[in-house]
């Protein structure tokens, strides 16, 4: 059984793990090269576990472009597995596999398809979602489901904690899934597409905080767009960039009057920062180019 592993970050890694564990190692990884590291923020190289294994690694930059689809021509794969990879599979790769192509998405399809599915999930403020195996088609996360996994999301949820939630279910579910559609006992369960949902794509700069946003929102967003994502931003006085990591609510009562995104007050840990609604947040992790804290009443993001 000829099983290719294509994907490049996090998940991938761990899908791998996974299946070597139940022995159901791929007999090939198809990866991006570690000189592209910078396309993901979660990249992983794969070089050293694929060699470890004795499996056959191949770079590719593009799944679709010619030299790719004549290498995977040429193993002929019984099944794909597509685990982190954020290119459209194109026909004539989906073409390819005797069994056809898995995918995995981090929502609870129907709903949620589409890009940057972790940072949305927080910022709807959802409840539960899930962690999801389906056929890859034509269409974007439209394939067959084959196995979901439902799971809580706390009130303090961060996309880090939430990624990891769902790369612990990927493990959960991979062996399981690859080993029916081995033994031909894979259950295929169409999605409605009347519920479906999508999510558009966020780019680094998507990370800027709007301080003129409620106090609730904007901790919120903190917590969406941070690791293993570039993380949430502003600019302060002298130009520089102030990426906020964590961020709360003061346990202080004092009211405070000034200008959305002006430090209020210094604190043990960081600073109070005035927000739309005229309630605060206090900033606990924070980075700067200039390593230095902003000066008490100065503006943020002007």
């Amino acid at each position: 059984m000829k099983v290719v592993l294509i994907g490049a970050v996090e998940s991938t890694k761990i899908a791998f793990e996974a299946l070597v564990n139940a022995q159901l190692s791929p007999t090939h990884v198809v990866t991006l090269p570690p000189e592209k590291a910078g396309r993901h923020s979660d990249f992983v190289d794969l070089t050293k576990p694929t060699l470890e294994i004795g499996a056959e690694i191949i770079y590719s930059n593009n799944i679709n472009d010619d030299e790719t689809i004549r290498e995977l021509e040429r193993i002929a794969p019984d099944l794909c597995l597509v685990l982190g990879w954020s290119q459209i599979c194109h026909e004539k790769f989906r073409s390819i596999a005797r069994l056809g192509n898995l995918g995995f998405h981090p929502a609870p399809l129907p709903r949620l398809r589409g890009r940057a599915v972790i940072p949305w999930t927080i910022l709807l403020n959802m409840k539960e979602t899930a962690s999801t195996l389906f056929w890859l088609e034509e269409g974007a996360d439209t394939g067959d489901i084959i196995a979901q996994k439902f799971f809580d999301l706390t009130a303090t949820e961060t996309a880090r904690s939430l990624y990891d939630k769902h790369t612990a279910a990927l493990a959960e579910l991979i062996p399981g899934a690859v080993r029916a559609i081995i033994d031909g006992t894979v259950r295929n369960i169409a999605q409605d597409h009347t519920k479906a949902s999508y999510c558009a794509k966020r780019t680094p700069e998507d990370g800027q905080i709007n301080w003129t946003d409620s106090a609730a929102n904007i901790e919120r967003f903190i917590r969406a767009v941070g690791a293993p994502y570039p993380g949430a931003f502003t600019s302060t006085p002298d130009d520089g960039r102030l990426w906020i990591d964590v961020a709360a609510f003061p346990n202080n009562p004092i009211e405070y009057i000034g200008i959305p995104g002006q430090i209020q007050a210094r604190t043990k840990d960081g600073f109070i920062i005035l927000c739309g609604d005229y309630r605060c947040i206090e900033v606990l992790v924070w980075r700067s180019e200039s390593q230095n804290p902003p000066g008490q009443h100065s503006v943020l993001g002007r």
